[in-house]
């Protein structure tokens, strides 16, 4: 089977990725719209999106 190289990530995925704990993550997808897909359940993250949001400034805003 191909590996899927654009595949949907979990919430400790991307804490760990962008070195914050799953608390965070919680906090900046209400407070600072953290771009995130709830499915069911669980949120969800595109990488892509995730970093777009990071360079554009959007995650050090107050």
């Amino acid at each position: 089977m191909e590996e899927m190289t654009d595949r949907w990530l979990y919430i400790n995925e991307i804490s760990q990725y962008l070195g914050v704990t799953s608390d965070t993550i919680y906090k900046w997808i209400e407070k600072k719209g953290l771009p995130a897909h709830k499915i069911g359940r669980l949120w969800k993250f595109k990488k892509d999106e995730v970093d777009a949001w990071v360079w554009s400034g959007q995650a050090a805003e107050n």
